[in-house]
């Protein structure tokens, strides 16, 4: 698994969502550099990590191999960043991480395990946002998946399309952002990998559902754009009331990637989170 480090501090996992990488942190890493040490992963499969045939590709799986990367980093404590849906491999990898916490501890083992201190989502994929209902079925079918690899995956006129439609303000994409993105596509065929991740979906956020009671008691904050066109805004109130100890932040006129289209902001609030005494 590939990955970026800077910084020094608490430790900080960055999970980034489909089709992104460590790239999409760019702005976000040097401004957290005094107040954490951040790591930005590469999922296997996207970015410059790659995959193999016959993989798991479940949001399980995948939380998994988030913990399997802190353990053989030696880091035990720590809090996670995921972005859309990085933020329900968050939640996910934060539900694991507690249930073998607690296992570990009923057989008096003194394995060091990871261990999630908080949670930060940005604009999480979750079982109410009717926007993955509808499109990830039909991308994750065979004709849905033949047709996203053959039109996104090859045709750069589709780039500045997709990836218009991210942001609240077209006007405010970063201009090293089209050929960032086009990476891993030409790189590691990450088109094909979300493909695979896609075809999960619908278990994946019936497995999101069961698991989110289980992460109520983490500190938690929820940031997102108001103009998200990805995962609507709407379903923040409902994702909200899965948590004890929650806040909201929202950013006006923004899209699915805040951290991108507002870093100034973004990052603003991120530290405050991360210096709030009261949610540790």
């Amino acid at each position: 698994m590939r990955y970026l480090k800077q910084g020094a501090g608490p430790p900080l996992i960055l999970i980034h969502g489909l089709l992104g990488y460590s790239f999409s942190w760019r702005f976000t890493m040097p401004a957290l550099a005094s107040h954490a040490t951040v790591f930005a992963i590469d999922n296997i499969g996207f970015g410059l990590s790659p995959s193999s045939e016959g993989m798991n590709c479940s949001l399980l799986a995948t939380a998994d191999r988030v913990l399997q990367f802190a353990d053989a980093l030696g880091i035990t404590n720590f809090d996670l960043l995921g972005s859309s849906y990085g933020g329900a491999v968050a939640i996910m990898a934060a539900v694991l991480a507690r249930e073998r916490s607690d296992s570990h501890a009923n057989n008096n083992s003194r394995r060091s395990e990871s261990k999630v201190r908080r949670l930060i989502l940005v604009g999480p994929v979750n079982p109410w946002s009717p926007h993955g209902k509808r499109i990830a079925p039909f991308i994750g079918s065979a004709l849905g998946s033949a047709l996203f690899r053959n039109t996104i995956g090859r045709w750069r006129s589709f780039d500045y399309l997709w990836l218009s439609r991210m942001f609240g303000d077209s006007a405010r994409i970063p201009p090293d952002s089209l050929n960032g993105y086009r990476i891993p596509v030409l790189k590691n065929d990450a088109i094909l990998h979300g493909c695979r991740v896609i075809k999960n979906w619908t278990a994946d956020m019936a497995a999101l559902e069961a698991a989110l009671p289980k992460a109520r008691d983490y500190p938690t904050v929820l940031m997102w754009g108001t103009k998200d066109r990805a995962v609507d805004y709407r379903s923040a109130d409902r994702v909200r009331r899965n948590f004890r100890n929650v806040r909201i932040v929202t950013f006006e006129g923004v899209g699915h990637l805040p951290y991108e289209e507002a870093p100034e902001e973004f990052n603003r609030a991120l530290i405050d989170f991360l210096q709030d005494a009261d949610l540790e």
